[in-house]
């Protein structure tokens, strides 16, 4: 059967003037969307038909099920070009896996083969021409099978990324009453962006204190490369114009060596972060906080009494204080230095919490 495909082929005076700037052909405008997957990149550009009067007639019918045999190209049985106008193209950044399968980085151009509930998706490596008219599946670079669902009412084409997490996403093509969709994920997110860091910091950012301390912070909040985010930790602290030994750097390595299970040196650098004299009462506060959360109750409280000998009766000491006093067993005094903190809170959040935890210690 030959196929035309009114609407999406729409030959016009536009079409036939290649290189002039004009509205698109058959006014299916062009657009595009890009989706950041961790480091990856993945664009699709696509020209958008409308429905127009349609309705009920696109599956099937001006979109053919099957291949179809076109009245132009190389003659080969062709899939539905995904859009209307030039190919429709898939671009992504680094390889991925779609519907589990491996794709390699690169320019693809978007096919599918439509089916009353199964669909094949195409990506050819011929990304350049028009259409499907000169698809060929010796291009073809991958073809994964999925289901069509019943989507609400699309007027125009268009290409959506549904769902997303940090290394993995949903697309679907929505058109009609229709949606195809497949999944791209990057099943090595970490190791690119450890990759990139590292080159980063060969360059202007390592210049840079602060390039060193969101590479480490990278690596806790990941939970990935924890050695290396232990290697910029070191660097922020002792590289030769750039290191600092201050509460940030200190911390920072605390909280990787904490990571690595590495518990009585972690502790030992947190109470060296609170001991340096450019630590403020906040910052030493933090370090004693950091330390009950890690089950290190006695550190804690030799660090919430750094607080105290240095900086007496200000905010947040006393809490400080009745925290480590309670978690390590001495109920009385702590409810005494409880009882103190509520007039210094500086909000009523805390003043709420302050009270809860009064009660609490009264009760004990």
């Amino acid at each position: 059967m030959k196929v035309h495909w009114l609407g999406l082929i729409a030959v016009s005076a536009f079409a036939q003037n290649p290189g002039l700037t004009l509205p698109p052909s058959g006014g299916n405008q062009q657009a595009t969307v890009v989706q950041g997957i961790g480091p990856v990149k993945v664009k699709i550009e696509y020209s958008s038909p409308s429905v127009k009067n349609r309705r009920g007639k696109i599956w099937g019918g001006l979109v053919p099920y099957g291949l179809t045999q076109l009245d132009y190209g190389n003659g080969n049985p062709a899939p539905w070009r995904a859009g209307a106008n030039e190919n429709t193209v898939f671009e992504v950044s680094h390889d991925v896996l779609v519907e589990g399968k491996a794709l390699a980085a690169g320019r693809y151009g978007l096919h599918m083969i439509a089916g009353p509930e199964e669909w094949v998706t195409v990506f050819s490596k011929n990304a350049d021409s028009w259409g499907s008219y000169f698809y060929d599946s010796k291009d073809d670079a991958l073809r994964v099978t999925v289901k069509s669902a019943k989507h609400e009412y699309r007027e125009w084409l268009t290409y959506e990324f549904v769902s997303r997490k940090y290394d993995w996403t949903k697309v679907e093509m929505q058109w009609e009453d229709l949606a195809v969709g497949w999944t791209v994920s990057v099943p090595n997110a970490n190791e690119i962006l450890v990759s990139a860091l590292k080159k980063d910091l060969q360059r202007e950012a390592g210049f840079n204190l602060q390039g060193y301390l969101a590479a480490v912070d990278f690596g806790l909040q990941q939970k990935t490369h924890l050695e290396q985010a232990l290697i910029w930790a070191d660097a922020a602290i002792s590289t030769p114009g750039i290191g600092v030994k201050n509460f940030a750097t200190l911390s920072a390595k605390s909280q990787v060596l904490s990571a690595l299970k590495r518990e009585g040196e972690a502790a030992a650098m947190l109470k060296a972060a609170a001991a340096l004299p450019t630590t403020s009462t906040q910052e030493i506060h933090m370090a004693g906080r950091m330390l009950l959360a890690s089950g290190k109750a006695a550190e804690a409280l030799e660090v919430f009494r750094i607080n105290q000998q240095r900086n007496g009766n200000a905010w947040p000491v006393n809490v400080g204080m009745a925290r480590g006093l309670a978690a390590t067993g001495d109920k009385a005094a702590a409810l005494d230095y409880a009882k103190k903190a509520p007039a210094q809170a500086p909000d009523e959040v805390n003043r709420k919490a302050l009270a809860q935890l009064v009660k609490e210690l009264s009760a004990q």
